[in-house]
């Protein structure tokens, strides 16, 4: 071992000098004798802020008691200013270092010709990994710590209710400098994040080259998707088709061949070879587009998948020691990022699954379907409406009105106004979003400067936008209106946002479940606005079987640290069984189905899919209130309250605290009688 990485082994082992008594004190002592005992609470919080996170390289004891005397502001005017110079600065900082980590990663996540040697590279470099630990180094964390609180979730939900905004923006700016991690442990997890992203970008499925066991080619020539996205909305478009239920068993078989790893890896993405799933055999395809010649032996796919998961576990794991207050990757996505504890969010999603209205719906769509339900009807959309259009319609409606991203881009400032905002303010709103070219089923990157524009990313094919990508679209550009609102609308910066990903999701399916409309289609009649309630149930209970295997996968990797690949894929299947086995068989009449582990989500976004669920009932109460009110003003309202909690944000939304009820109120009330059970 070299002498850099002992003295770095040294300094996260040996305790910062002002960590100890002494120096603490001192310092506190002597701010008290300067400044008055009218300021020694904010003293001794801010002094021992400062001695937690001090180390020894930052300076010895008289160093961090110089510091302390020295930087302590006293006046409440200085204190507002420094506050107002922070958020600019950090404004400029963080909006300049986003942008240029977009760009860099726009050859990966853009369709925009063949990746290059250097693009790959480059995707590793994240400057804004060094910025925290240069904040710290410079004292300017420092400065922040010594004069501004750091708030727990638990002093956020005990004092919330009577802050102000600027007490809000000040307690927000301070997680900034909560956790102090090293910059080469940022920079390895954000390494992890996009090399599990780019996998699962180029995870693609030939759909036309998939064959039935009678060696029939199940799909017309043309589909390539994504998983799990493309195949899940694939499956869910098989129901408007009279022979679509042999598809959706296939499609299924892909799914489980993927997550058991058993795909063959050459079979992905490639239009050399057929493949059967059911059997796991594969053929080179002949000129006349048949099997050619004998099965072909090939490899599985190795355990790529669980192997890009451990990878992003392992490096969020390294900065567990420098978060104590959240000293778990887990902590910090329920306690800081989601600001829901993580025993209320698996209780909220369990009210749904062991709801009786769940079960009674389940009873419904077997009735609706005239069969037992299989496992991929956790994908049931008979409740939706599609506008008396079956999914070609759909797309030749889109295609045509959308033949590349430009057309959709021009589009804007029409949808906007449909959806409910002034002209002004559509073409406002427009004006900060561009639309580019995705290499993925496409995503919403907002800006970070208010001199800065949203990204929509949304996915086009040569034969212009399908229905699958332009209703992913919509749900993207919800995020980037709420994005702009939340930004470009705000008072404080430092609040820009929502209170969680949750609350993104919950605002963008106001978006999405109105595409229909948009497409000039009649609007829902009441009986459809019946039957959403419906589908949101079931679509939240879906969402919400995922999530809970995802929060376990967690739980499991940190309870086996030195886990392989090979052992985590045992796990999560064993895992995904188990819950399915506990929520959703008594309503299937099936057992040990490992469906819930396909969601791409698990391996590239680390514990997101809980917002999915939460942003569903959270959609379910905002769009009760919106719906009685007018659609643009009531989003901006509600998206310009910023990042507060959760909790307040939904009372200041819609006046009630995050619940299920409303949503299963609603559904039980769209029951017909005979599911009812009474």
């Amino acid at each position: 071992m070299d002498i850099f990485k002992i003295a770095l082994v040294l300094a996260m082992l040996i305790p910062a000098l002002a960590s100890a008594g002494e120096p603490r004190q001192a310092a506190v002592r002597q701010l008290i004798e300067r400044h008055g005992d009218s300021k020694a609470a904010r003293i001794e919080t801010g002094v021992r802020q400062v001695a937690e996170r001090w180390r020894p390289a930052d300076g010895d004891e008289d160093a961090f008691v110089n510091f302390c005397v020295e930087n302590f502001i006293a006046d409440e005017s200085e204190l507002e200013r420094t506050f107002l110079r922070l958020q600019s600065l950090m404004e400029q900082v963080d909006g300049h270092l986003h942008e240029v980590r977009r760009e860099i990663l726009s050859p990966l996540e853009l369709d925009s010709g063949p990746v290059m040697a250097v693009d790959s590279l480059f995707s590793a470099v994240d400057l804004a990994a060094h910025v925290d630990e240069d904040l710290f180094r410079s004292k300017v964390a420092f400065l922040a710590l010594l004069n501004f609180p750091v708030h727990t979730l638990a002093d956020r939900l005990e004092k919330g209710a009577g802050w102000d905004r600027e007490s809000w923006a000040r307690s927000r700016m301070m997680d900034r400098f909560a956790q102090r991690v090293p910059a080469e442990i940022s920079q390895d997890i954000s390494r992890a994040f996009t090399e599990a992203d780019r996998y699962i970008a180029d995870y693609y499925i030939r759909m036309d080259r998939l064959l039935a066991e009678d060696g029939e080619r199940l799909f017309p020539e043309g589909p390539r998707l994504i998983t799990h996205w493309g195949l899940r909305d694939e499956l869910k478009s098989q129901y408007a088709n009279g022979d679509g239920l042999r598809r959706q068993r296939a499609i299924l078989q892909v799914m489980e061949r993927i997550v058991r790893q058993e795909i063959p890896a050459e079979v992905i993405d490639n239009g050399e070879l057929l493949w059967e799933p059911e059997s796991n055999r594969s053929w080179r395809i002949s000129a006349e587009g048949t099997a050619a010649g004998e099965p072909l032996s090939l490899e599985r796919e190795p355990d790529i998948r669980y192997a890009r998961l451990l990878d992003i576990f392992h490096a969020v794991r390294a900065a567990d020691r420098y978060t104590p207050a959240t000293p778990t990757f887990i902590k910090r996505k329920f306690e800081s990022d989601r600001q829901i504890p993580e025993a209320e969010v698996e209780a909220l999603l369990a009210s749904i699954l062991l709801s009786d209205e769940f079960k009674q719906t389940a009873a419904l769509i077997s009735r609706n379907l005239g069969r037992p339900l299989e496992p991929f009807d956790i994908w049931y959309n008979g409740f939706k409406a599609s506008g008396g259009q079956p999914e070609a319609e759909l797309d030749r409606m889109v295609s045509s009105r959308y033949p590349d991203v430009a057309a959709f881009s021009n589009d804007l400032p029409r949808i906007l106004t449909d959806l409910g905002f002034a002209p002004e303010r559509a073409a406002w709103l427009a004006e900060h979003i561009v639309v580019d070219p995705s290499r993925g089923a496409g995503h919403a990157t907002g800006a970070l400067r208010r001199e800065d524009q949203a990204h929509l990313r949304t996915r086009v094919g040569k034969e212009g936008m399908d229905y699958k990508g332009y209703n992913i679209a919509i749900h993207e550009l919800g995020h980037n209106v709420e994005q702009v609102f939340s930004l470009n609308a705000i008072d404080y910066w430092w609040l820009q946002g929502v209170p969680n990903n949750a609350f993104t999701e919950a605002l963008a399916f106001l978006f999405q479940n109105r595409d229909l409309e948009l497409l000039g289609l009649e609007p829902p009649s009441e009986e459809a606005r019946r039957m959403e309630a419906l589908d949101t149930l079931w679509s939240t209970a879906e969402i919400a079987g995922v999530s809970l295997v995802d929060m376990q996968v967690w739980r499991w990797m940190y309870e086996h640290p030195d886990a392989t690949p090979a052992g985590l894929r045992e796990a999560t299947l064993a895992i995904a069984r188990d819950v399915w086995n506990r929520y959703f068989a008594p309503l299937f009449g099936s057992r040990d189905q490992e469906i819930l582990a396909i969601y791409s989500h698990m391996i590239v976004y680390g514990l997101y899919l809980p917002d999915y669920a939460i942003g569903h009932i959270v959609a379910f109460q905002v769009a009760d209130k919106i719906g009685h009110g007018d659609f643009g003003k009531e989003f901006e309202r509600m998206a310009r309250q910023g990042r507060i909690t959760p909790d307040a944000w939904m009372r200041g939304a819609v006046g009630k605290p995050i619940s299920a009820r409303a949503l299963l109120a609603a559904a039980r009330a769209a029951l017909p009688p005979v599911a009812g059970g009474s």
